[in-house]
Order: C-alpha cells, then sequence, then structure tokens
C-alpha cells in the first residue's frame, strides 16, 4: 500500500510538471490561433516559424554564441580542472569554492554584474558581451563536469607514463586525455545546453542589435500569445531533452565502465 501510495504521490508531480509542456506541444499543432479551441491538426506554424526573419535571425546567434561559448569554456574548463587537480589539497578548496560562487549565485544578480563590468570598461553591449557572458558563465559548469574524472584516475598515472618512456605530450594525449575525455564531453554538452536555454543573463548583456532565441520568446509573449511561440519552444524543448538525454546516455555508460 506505501508503495502504491508513493508511486501516485511520483506520478502526480510528474503530471504537474509536464502538464503545461505537454499542453504547448500539442496546441504548436493547433489550426486555431486561440488558446483552449482545438481546430484541427496543423503544421503551418512551423512553416511560418521558419519563414520568419526575426526568428531566423535570432536562431542564428543563438547557435553562434552557443557554439563560441561551448568551444571556449571547455578549453579553459578543463585546463582549469587540470591545474585545480594538481594543486595541494589545502590550495585546492579555495578555488573550488570560487568555482562554485558563479553556480550558486542567482542568475540575475550575474546578469546585473557582467552588465555592470561592461559600462564600467566601455564595452558596448553586444555580440561580443553576449559571447563573453555565456563564456563566463558556462566555463564554472565545465570545471564541475571534468573534475570528477581525475577522481578516478590511478595514482600518478602521469607520472606513470613519463616513466615508461613517454613525453609530456604524449603521456597527456595517449593516457590522461583519453581517460578525462568523458567529463569533457558532458562538460561541454552541459555548457552547450546552459547557453541555449539562457534568458536572464542574455536579457542584461545583449545590446539591441543582437537577441537570441530565450529573448525573442519574451518579446513576442509581450504582444499576446503566438501560436508561433509555441512551435518554437516545442522545438527548442526537443533539442534541449535530446542533448539530455545523450548526457545522461554517457554518464551511464562511464559509470559502468570505471571498475
Amino acid at each position: 500500500m506505501k508503495k502504491f501510495f508513493r508511486n501516485a504521490v511520483f506520478a502526480l508531480v510528474l503530471l504537474f510538471l509536464y502538464a503545461p509542456i505537454l499542453v504547448l506541444i500539442i496546441y504548436s499543432f493547433n489550426d486555431s490561433k486561440i488558446m483552449g479551441s482545438w481546430s484541427g491538426f496543423t503544421l503551418k506554424w512551423y512553416a511560418m516559424l521558419f519563414k520568419d526573419r526575426y526568428i531566423l535571425e535570432a536562431l542564428y546567434y543563438t547557435i553562434v554564441v552557443a557554439l563560441v561559448a561551448t568551444t571556449v569554456s571547455t578549453i579553459v574548463g578543463t585546463l582549469s580542472a587540470i591545474g585545480i587537480y594538481n594543486m595541494h589539497s589545502k590550495r585546492r578548496k579555495p578555488y573550488l569554492f570560487m568555482n562554485n560562487i558563479p553556480v550558486l549565485v542567482p542568475d540575475i544578480v550575474m546578469g546585473i554584474t557582467l552588465m555592470s563590468l561592461f559600462i564600467f570598461i566601455s564595452i558596448k553591449m553586444g555580440l561580443t558581451t553576449l559571447i563573453i557572458a555565456h563564456i563566463t558563465f558556462c566555463i564554472p559548469y565545465v570545471i564541475l563536469a571534468v573534475l570528477p574524472r581525475f577522481n578516478r584516475l590511478p595514482e600518478n598515472i602521469f607520472e606513470a607514463a613519463l616513466d615508461l618512456g613517454a613525453t609530456p605530450k604524449q603521456a597527456f594525449w595517449k593516457v590522461l586525455f583519453p581517460e578525462i575525455l568523458p567529463g569533457i564531453t558532458s562538460g561541454a554538452l552541459i555548457a552547450f545546453t546552459l547557453s541555449i536555454d539562457d534568458f536572464v543573463i542574455s536579457f542584461f548583456t545583449t545590446g539591441n542589435s543582437v537577441t537570441n532565441l530565450s529573448i525573442t520568446i519574451y518579446s513576442m509573449a509581450k504582444a499576446g500569445i503566438n501560436p508561433k511561440i509555441n512551435a518554437l519552444s516545442t522545438i527548442m524543448f526537443a533539442c534541449i531533452m535530446i542533448l539530455l538525454i545523450i548526457i545522461n546516455i554517457r554518464s551511464g555508460r562511464s559509470v559502468k565502465q570505471t571498475p
């Protein structure tokens, strides 16, 4: 009886969480513009979506920012994780504490802080500031994804490779890098997902000439419920879900491979 009650409560929680998303997805295929009135199945909102120049431009900037931010944050985050791992445990703690601050600080505080910094150093708001902001909040997540892989490594594996005749470059690329690659991949996927999904920080750090999909959806929603918003939100939700599934599958494989 207790097990049935727990399962029922869990099912109700899932229904409460995902019912709005399910309704949004269903009405993205509704022929009517009015929410709550089903007029038949259609794909016209998706067709209109991909003919909207404003949305396509926002999609372009979203992908460009996400790719650049993911690439830079993955490289910097991986190098930072290597440096933190090689520190003494007492020196490592302050750096881990500082790395966790951007993760725990509310997005609105992070956004206002970055906006104030850009204004203080006289950087014009636009694509550059948006990319810098996304790199800034993605790096801590990459570090947190890569560091656990080092904790699973055999002790002194790098020194052992050097003792067996490998050069430092060979020891890194042929011994160390393959071991931490799953963490690097997970960190990159997380960074890409966060960049696409971000709204608050982007809102404070972009200019009038540059906008991403999250800001575009917000701007369109202020004018009223537009079925194209449902279609765009459905596509974004599907992309994020695919990335999360890939992350979970890779994490599961990494756990199974760990002795």
